[in-house]
């Protein structure tokens, strides 16, 4: 046993957890504490709790909807139609809704940003997003409004089940897992609720089937 699996075994032996480790090196998972129920439509939840964490949502019945829906969102706002996505995106038919969007990793000056979205947590309205040559994080991060294509299909219950769909599908962990909860906020200065202050002013998730 090597010193790292002696002190690992010794620290889950004092708190009487699972945490130890195995003889082939792999450290055990922590033992899961109790989740609560969540019965009911994930989808419908999902929406819900969004909205209350100031998101947008709006529904497509597929794929096709979803370019002529953002670029609405857009107008509506007096929102620029130019931007970037994730490169997975590009072949969605956003030239032919008037959108100007490019594939490749936001810039500073870069006003709206589409990414898709690894999975939904329907219990607090969260989007899970993974890093990765594909789906750079500055798209979600930078642009003052983040606009996310959430498969129905993807929302799942809790966060609990957000982690192991993604460890059933990936295997390892991507460089970075970011949570989205609505857009970014900050209430550092005088306790006043101030939006897009580390990130974007406004989300638009499109929730799709």
């Amino acid at each position: 046993m090597s010193a790292r699996e002696n002190i690992l075994a010794r620290i889950g032996k004092a708190r009487g957890s699972s945490i130890a480790a195995d003889v082939d090196g792999e450290i055990r998972r922590h033992q899961r504490g109790p989740i609560p129920p969540l019965a009911g439509d994930l989808v419908k939840r999902f929406g819900e709790r969004a909205a209350s964490l100031a998101s947008d949502v709006a529904q497509a019945r597929t794929i096709t909807e979803v370019p002529g829906l953002v670029a609405r969102y857009l107008d509506e706002r007096q929102l620029p139609r130019q931007g970037v996505c994730w490169p997975a995106l590009a072949p969605y038919g956003w030239q032919a809704a008037g959108l100007e969007l490019e594939a490749r990793a936001a810039r500073g000056d870069d006003l709206v940003g589409v990414t898709g979205v690894f999975a939904g947590i329907a219990e607090t309205g969260t989007l899970m997003l993974l890093s990765g040559p594909g789906t750079p994080a500055t798209v979600s991060l930078l642009p003052e409004t983040h606009v996310a294509v959430l498969e129905s299909s993807r929302i799942v219950a809790t966060m609990e089940q957000a982690w192991d769909r993604l460890r059933v599908e990936r295997g390892a962990l991507p460089r970075a897992v970011n949570f989205v909860s609505g857009p970014s906020r900050t209430a550092d200065i005088e306790q006043t609720v101030t939006l897009g202050a580390h990130g974007p002013y406004r989300v638009l998730i499109v929730i799709v089937g």
